[in-house]
């Protein structure tokens, strides 16, 4: 069974025959699969209960995640001056996990449909959690690229492990309001993760640094919560002890009539060499990516320009990081708000990536104090940019191959996480400034805030092609 990111709007289709990352069974627009659930009391009842029982550990799973991929922002300048890893070495090894991420997502997703979500997320947990505090201990230069290589690798498959568990435990309409709130994780890690790690990072004792310190205790508190994962969560519905019988018969009853619908709908399989040929699936893919090479680049480069600000603690350098974060939570919302009430979507976009672009070119005329206003200014666009982008694809695509389409999307803007930081290490080693880096962001950020007007929001001739099945030769 393949996880989709239909299954993230609400229009879940899976297949027990599919394997193929970029093959989808996907229903037609007027599928009954998303139909909302008959208003059934007894239903009603248990998908509260479901989504008060796993909705909370879902979202701190999420944030403990976030901060293992991410706190080596925190811990640069130690690690520089501990081991000696330079500026291209950090890039290149904050890079490598998107690539162990991408490589190791099928196989992982693959290997979660045979042994079932429940152990493959005890699993991912419990090895994400090693490997993170296992970088307590890297001495060199090798060592940091293997272990964030093997993050990435085990990391693999956990958004989807989710998805999958939405699909076996809550029907199509309220898996999409389940997901929004998942993801909601992120936004709050963003927050605490500087704060936090700026703590830890006081901590000495029995011979390791503050650093180390941080990578133990935020790399063994995802191995302590893997044990609760596997105590507090079910496989089925029926195993539930805290569902009563009859809750557990209407929501497997509801999840099993969405499945014989979606089972009888004409399905139609995009092939990725059909999605490659559509010009503006590769506009939004192109889009996309520039927009997040701004938000990685930001993510891991951000503590040390705050170091630059002054004499600050790592207490102090992680709180400050939280402020642009929050600037961009707030800013998106009011940015989806305008749009909502003053239709363009194209011009919303370009809007939020040319304040990007000023803000990161305004990050390089300025000392380091200025140059973090000027980030925090540039968050408003890129976070903002971020958001308002998905309408656009999402007006444009059939029903039929949006799963397909915004996965090929996600795909290749990640990897804008490996561009983004092998490139600024790679010029702050070679030139003591990563001012060509900004100037190359402020610029993409332009390019891309002219191409977005020739993105279409509208279904073009092609998407029509590409739905067409492939002839049945006779045998």
């Amino acid at each position: 069974m393949s996880i989709k990111l239909s299954d993230i709007s609400g229009n879940p289709n899976t297949s027990p025959h599919n394997n193929n990352q970029w093959e989808f069974d996907l229903v037609t627009p007027s599928s009954p699969a998303t139909a909302a659930p008959a208003t059934d009391p007894v239903l009603a009842r248990a998908i509260k209960k479901v989504k008060s029982h796993v909705l909370p550990l879902f979202v701190i799973m999420f944030i403990v995640n976030y901060i293992d991929r991410v706190n080596i922002g925190f811990v640069r300048t130690h690690m520089e001056h501990d081991l000696g890893i330079g500026a291209a070495a950090y890039g290149f090894g904050a890079g490598l996990f998107f690539i162990g991420y991408a490589l190791f997502e099928v196989p992982s997703n693959m290997l979660l449909q045979k042994v079932g979500a429940r152990i493959w997320l005890t699993r991912i947990m419990f090895t994400w959690g090693i490997t993170a505090t296992l970088m307590a201990f890297i001495q060199n230069e090798t060592h940091f690229y293997i272990l964030r290589f093997l993050l990435g690798v085990a990391e693999a498959g956990f958004f989807p492990g989710v998805i999958y568990y939405f699909t076996r435990w809550l029907p199509g309409v309220e898996r999409g309001k389940a997901i929004a709130i998942f993801l909601s994780g992120s936004a709050l890690a963003s927050l605490i993760s500087g704060p936090l790690s700026g703590v830890l990072l006081q901590i000495t004792g029995l011979g390791l640094h503050g650093w180390q310190w941080m990578y133990i205790i935020e790399g063994m508190a995802s191995v302590l919560l893997c044990f609760f994962v596997w105590f507090w969560l079910d496989s089925k519905p029926h195993d539930a002890k805290w569902l009563s019988l009859e809750e557990k018969d209407a929501l497997v009853s509801e999840i099993d009539r969405e499945q014989r619908e979606r089972d009888a709908a004409t399905t139609v399989k995009p092939t990725l060499g059909k999605l490659l040929k559509d010009r503006q699936i590769m506009l939004f893919c192109a889009l996309y990516f520039c927009i997040q090479l701004t938000i990685y680049a930001a993510t891991f480069w951000l503590p040390s320009i705050i170091k630059k600000m002054g004499d600050l603690s790592d207490i102090q350098v992680g709180f400050y990081n939280s402020i642009p974060w929050l600037i961009s939570i707030i800013a998106m919302y009011a940015f989806a708000a305008l749009a909502g009430k003053f239709k363009f979507q194209q011009a919303w976009v370009a809007a939020a990536l040319l304040i990007a672009a000023v803000g990161m070119f305004l990050s390089t005329t300025g000392g380091p104090i200025f140059a973090f206003i000027a980030i925090c200014f540039a968050a408003i666009g890129f976070k903002s940019a971020s958001s308002l982008f998905w309408p656009i694809p999402q007006g444009y695509l059939d029903a039929r191959i949006a799963a397909a389409v915004i996965a090929l999307i996600n795909s290749i803007g990640n990897l804008g996480g490996f561009v983004a930081p092998t490139t600024f290490g790679f010029l702050e080693q070679t030139t003591g400034s990563i001012q060509g880096g900004l100037y190359g962001l402020a610029g993409t950020s332009i390019l891309a805030a002219i191409l977005v007007f020739f993105a279409r929001t509208l279904p073009g001739p092609t998407t029509s092609s590409v739905l067409q099945p492939a002839p049945v030769l006779s045998k």
